[in-house]
């Protein structure tokens, strides 16, 4: 049996504060996962960074993206193309499809940030196409700004027929594995599998407290905003700082 997180945030994103090499190492010492997707906002450029580095790090990657859809923001998985921002949501499902991956609708009702509503998707549902591909909901969102509502979004959830996965939504290493899957399995193909068959259960970390906030998240987004990561140079060293313009572009030693 396995752990997924499926929705993670690497330096590639505008807000996000670790390496992909951080990312992986971190997972790979605090968390139980096995299978992990890089969904960076409307980029994939560190897809490819991922999946050199999977066995290193002794991980299975997903590659994926968090699209900006203009009904709210949708994870694209097992897919390593872009797929544009600002398409209806049935438009960028079908992008999604054709590219042969699959759809899970990200921190749905989700306050202060993109986030679709509950009769969007069961409209977009309605089309048998988007419904092949829009297999999935996050009923857990481990996230910092929108973890008080997952009791009501995971009620509601449960009412659509959607796989129903938790995930981390992870900015900051410390969020990593806040939200994962339970599934049968412990490889990505065995994930989708039990993804399309509505086998997954989400399964709920601690989440940080605001103390945490105050001296986790906040000192790192400032971090990234001077030019700042949380960066590992391989998998037998300590996770450290480095530049971004270094976090992107270094090859991992070894």
């Amino acid at each position: 049996m396995g752990f997924s997180d499926l929705h993670i945030h690497s330096a590639y994103s505008y807000d996000g504060t670790a390496s992909v090499s951080a990312i992986m190492k971190y997972l790979m010492e605090n968390t139980r996962v096995n299978v992990m997707a890089l969904t960076d906002h409307d980029t994939v450029r560190g897809v490819h960074e991922a999946q050199d580095l999977a066995s290193k790090y002794n991980l299975e990657v997903i590659p994926g993206i968090e699209i900006s859809s203009a009904d709210g923001h949708v994870l694209g998985l097992f897919i390593d193309k872009v797929v544009p921002a600002g398409l209806p949501l049935v438009d960028t499902a079908l992008r999604v499809g054709e590219l042969g991956g699959i759809c899970i609708a990200a921190h749905p009702m989700a306050r202060g940030i993109n986030s679709l509503t509950f009769p969007t998707i069961r409209a977009a549902l309605e089309n048998a196409e988007v419904a092949k591909v829009l297999i999935g909901i996050e009923a857990f969102n481990g996230g910092l700004v929108y973890t008080r509502r997952n009791p009501m979004v995971a009620a509601e959830c449960r009412k659509l027929p959607l796989a129903l996965t938790g995930n981390s939504d992870a900015h900051i290493l410390e969020m990593l594995g806040q939200g994962t899957s339970y599934f049968n399995g412990v490889t990505a193909i065995e994930l989708r599998n039990a993804l399309i068959n509505h086998l997954t259960l989400p399964h709920q970390g601690n989440g940080l407290t605001g103390a945490a906030v105050a001296t986790s998240y906040i000192p790192k987004i400032l971090l990234r905003k001077l030019g700042w990561v949380s960066y590992n140079a391989a998998p037998e060293q300590a996770i450290t700082f480095a530049p971004l313009a270094q976090a992107l572009t270094a090859p991992l030693a070894g």
